[in-house]
């Protein structure tokens, strides 16, 4: 009985231990220590325009350029989004990555993007002509400006 007892904490353990698996791209991070997309989202409500956060943070890819990988969106909350951006354009992302998971470390800071950046971006998404010409006055965003990113295997 008592080696079945070990035998059975033995599994717990092994099994319970995450051996999560990345593929880097930029700078050198590590995985630990990112806070999760609810928090940043909470940490962006406190960021006036102008403001920056030196933060590491996990989330979904919502988009990705489809011209080269040059940016991506990543979920928040309540149906807000970040818009990351590489440092000194100096790595790209795959273009297929919709749907998975990263971790992005830099620069978190809130924006008034104009009219012809969104449809800079609308564009590069993707999106329809009529999408583009919907977009007629500046918006507020979130963005954020990474040197690390780990995309989730």
């Amino acid at each position: 009985m008592k080696s079945f007892n070990i035998l059975l904490v033995f599994l717990l353990v092994v099994f319970s231990c995450k051996n999560e698996k990345f593929t880097p791209f930029g700078e050198q991070i590590a995985a630990n220590g990112a806070i999760n997309h609810e928090k940043m989202a909470v940490a962006y409500q406190d960021l006036k325009v102008s403001d920056t956060l030196q933060t590491k943070f996990s989330g979904k890819v919502l988009d990705v350029c489809q011209s080269k990988g040059c940016w991506m969106k990543l979920e928040l909350s309540d149906g807000k989004e970040a818009m990351v951006k590489f440092k000194d354009y100096g790595f790209f992302m795959p273009k297929d990555i919709k749907g998975r998971e990263v971790i992005v470390n830099g620069q978190a800071f809130v924006e008034s993007m104009s009219v012809d950046d969104q449809r800079h971006f609308a564009e590069d998404g993707g999106k329809s002509k009529e999408e583009i010409a919907a977009i007629v006055s500046p918006k507020k965003t979130f963005g954020f400006i990474a040197d690390g990113v780990l995309l989730k295997e």
